[in-house]
């Protein structure tokens, strides 16, 4: 086949072409990775795996920004195929980029921060470490079985990480031994001498306690988020600012409502990795461009709600900060942290998992119970127990963690597995309330890219209202739109709610999926136009989607809007027909709306669930208590097949996977009126569960796989659920 193409254009085929095979070589030759590390075993450093995987990120950035260039473009036809390919190919290629990154990440990063330190230089608090005899005997002691296998370890790699060093290791079995008791816990203590000071998890942080009263005045939060630097910052600060009226309004009534109640005052560390490092600078870029912001508006209010709730907060984006918060030791992360754990709590998200692994070392492990995780998107318990993902294909970039799951903490109640944290939607002020609507319509879609396809559909909707549009403009070019549609180019959010306000309708164009824009118009009075996914979105047929933690099933843009609030405020619609499209639009333009807002959404419902987790959620008891109490159970058998998300909807309820222990019994079946044949206990995520052909009852045998998701063939699962109150899903009645 010929393909006429100006030079221009083939300079940038042949660079696509040779990028190609260069990925195709460097995937060759980076050999897999262990996820897991045996505690104290540092990998062999080897520059080459390490600067190939950092070769192949790089490269793949530059593909993607070949690709977007291209389409910028307008390419031909006959570069549409090439195009295609290659995005698929830097997908696949993503979670295998992922994957290693994550553990050769703490070796770059650890270099960098080795060109600002000494690490021969020891510690100043190292005194036990010193002074050690001439000769030492390596103790068989059956309480520390693993002992002499790291003492050898050490005898031949004690050189191979920094941080042994800095801990007073020199080679000697005295150094080794004292470093083994002290730092770690692997040797019993020598006569006289303290025991593994760095590895002990549950240490409360040095300080007197104090309760937690509510803050009204938020300069001082402004000091804290004002530590780092940026459009990002800049970004929280002013959104907290535009807020700050309803946040001190929601204080002052969430002080009356926790009169009687006390709460402990928390050192809490918020540390968003992905602001972190060059991938920090670049979503910084990218905030000024139209980039995602969902991310930023979940930091900034949930910054504001731990201020208002009386907690002492450190904020940072800075990695080497972080290290110098946490108390890291130089190295590549083999050893613990120099000293107990200074925070109560850690915020962060799963690029700050990893990047706290590689800071942590051993103590990461022992301290894992005070993470909370943002997570946009969820994960299921299939997805975060490491051993059993990698067993049942549940395998991705971004699981594996082994944490509780309701420490991952989501924008909407994607699935009660894990904790809903939210935001705060803004909402429309009151002297604006009475603004009159025009017969117009806002686009949802920053980037120009989103409305390519969308053709048909606009062209049905531009025939009964005017188009809008806030696209990011590149200096000297203008975004890729209808010739009927009326561009504002990107505005400040003021600006946009100011649109928000005259528009009758907010469309969305199927992607972004699940952002807080969709709240933002309808509480401005807007209705919210998306389309209708034919067939559901999920990993199996979605990019997007693709290697994310979860099984769920989209059904639209913005599954919260269509089931939780739904019509008159949000139509979903087929967006190839026309006449259902022009249907809707019509009706619209007759159905007069207020503005309105879920009261999960609003300041004071946020301020209620973060409360309520901070009081109840202990993950670091065994077991931990029972929240929400025994008392608000249902049990609730599923229909053959059925998850217990949807058999708990199904009744008009939400499942509680914390109450899942409570029925892992045969003594649950029973009550519901069955009959076992026998009973098995075993590790599935499907667990409990009634085997309808052998009449058998399922029991699970691993707590972190009790999961509301899920169902299999056959199996009718027995469900935690619960009761709600009303416009705040996560809490139960009285559960505050």
């Amino acid at each position: 086949m010929h393909l006429s193409i100006r030079p221009r254009r083939g300079c940038l085929v042949l660079c696509l072409t040779l990028s190609l095979l260069t990925l195709l070589l460097q995937s060759l030759l980076v050999p897999e990775t262990s996820r897991e590390m045996p505690p104290g075993k540092s990998p062999a450093v080897n520059d080459g795996p390490q600067h190939s995987v950092r070769r192949l990120a790089l490269r793949l950035e530059a593909l993607s920004s070949q690709i977007q260039r291209l389409t910028r473009d307008n390419p031909p036809s006959g570069l549409h195929d090439l195009i295609q390919a290659l995005q698929r190919f830097k997908q696949d290629h993503e979670n295998l980029v992922h994957t290693m990154e994550r553990e050769l990440l703490r070796v770059s990063q650890k270099l960098d921060q080795l060109l600002q330190r000494n690490p021969t230089a020891g510690p100043h608090n190292l005194t036990p470490l010193r002074g050690h005899p001439e000769a030492c005997e390596v103790p068989d002691d059956p309480n520390f079985p693993l002992c002499a296998g790291k003492v050898q370890f050490l005898r031949v790699g004690w050189r191979s990480d920094p941080c042994y060093v800095f801990y007073g290791v020199d080679g000697s079995d005295c150094s080794i031994l004292a470093y083994l008791s002290e730092r770690e816990d692997f040797c019993p203590p020598a006569a006289g001498r303290g025991h593994a000071a760095g590895t002990r998890g549950h240490q409360e942080p040095q300080g007197e306690k104090r309760e937690a009263q509510i803050q009204t005045d938020l300069s001082a939060l402004y000091e804290v988020i004002g530590s780092g630097r940026g459009p990002v910052v800049k970004f929280m600060q002013s959104r907290i600012k535009r807020l700050a009226r309803k946040w001190v309004e929601a204080g002052e009534k969430m002080r009356q409502k926790i009169a009687h109640r006390s709460q402990q005052r928390l050192k809490v560390l918020l540390y968003p990795g992905v602001l972190a490092g060059g991938a920090g600078q670049h979503f910084g870029d990218m905030v000024d461009r139209g980039g995602p912001l969902g991310e930023l508006v979940q930091w900034a209010d949930m910054s504001a709600t731990l201020y208002l709730l009386g907690h002492n907060l450190t904020f940072t984006s800075s990695q080497s900060h972080m290290h110098s918060l946490i108390g890291a030791a130089p190295g590549k992360g083999s050893c613990p942290i120099q000293s107990a754990l200074p925070f109560d709590l850690l915020y962060t998200d799963y690029h700050g998992l990893v990047q706290l692994q590689g800071a942590m070392g051993l103590s990461f492990q022992h301290y894992r119970c005070r993470f909370r995780v943002l997570d946009s998107f969820g994960t299921e318990p299939a997805f975060n127990l490491g051993e059993y993902a990698h067993r049942h294909g549940y395998s991705t970039a971004w699981g594996s963690w082994s944490l509780q799951p309701l420490q991952y903490m989501t924008m909407f109640p994607h699935t009660p597995d894990n904790s809903f944290m939210g935001f705060v939607t803004e909402e429309l002020a009151e002297e604006a309330q009475t603004h009159e609507k025009e017969n117009m319509a806002v686009v949802y879609g920053k980037q120009d890219y989103m409305w390519q396809g969308k053709e048909r559909y606009l062209e049905a909707i531009s025939q009964e209202l005017e188009i809008h549009g806030t696209v990011y403009q590149e200096p000297g070019s203008l975004p890729r739109l209808p010739g009927y549609v009326t561009n504002h180019g990107l505005l400040p959010q003021d600006q946009l709610l100011g649109l928000l306000r005259r528009a009758k309708l907010f469309v969305g164009l199927g992607f972004p999926y699940e952002g807080p824009a969709p709240l933002e118009s309808i509480a401005s009075g807007c209705v919210f136009l998306q389309p209708r996914f034919q067939p559901p979105h999920s990993p199996q047929n979605s990019e997007f989607y693709k290697g994310k933690p979860t099984t769920r099933q989209v059904h639209s843009q913005h599954p919260y809007a269509e089931n939780f609030i739904g019509k008159p405020y949000v139509w979903t619609v087929d967006a190839r027909n026309s006449t259902e499209i022009r249907h809707a639009v019509r009706t619209i333009l007759r159905t007069q709306v207020e503005p309105f807002t879920p009261y999960e959404f609003t300041s004071e419902g946020m301020l209620e669930r973060v409360f309520a987790y901070v009081s109840h959620q202990d993950f670091c008891r065994a077991p931990p208590p029972t929240w929400p109490p025994e008392s608000t159970l249902v049990p609730h058998l599923g229909a053959p097949g059925q998850s217990c998300v949807a058999a708990c909807h199904q009744v008009s309820l939400v499942c509680e996977p914390a109450l899942f222990h409570l029925l892992n019994s045969p003594a649950s079946f029973k009550r519901l009126g069955l009959t076992c044949s026998g009973a098995v206990t075993e590790v599935s995520h499907l667990y409990p569960a009634y085997h309808r052909r052998r009449r058998l009852c399922c029991l699970q045998k691993e707590t972190l796989l009790f999961s509301c998701a899920g169902g299999g063939p056959g199996l009718r699962r027995l469900c935690p659920c619960r009761a709600y109150q009303p416009g705040q899903v996560a809490l139960c009645q009285g559960c505050l």
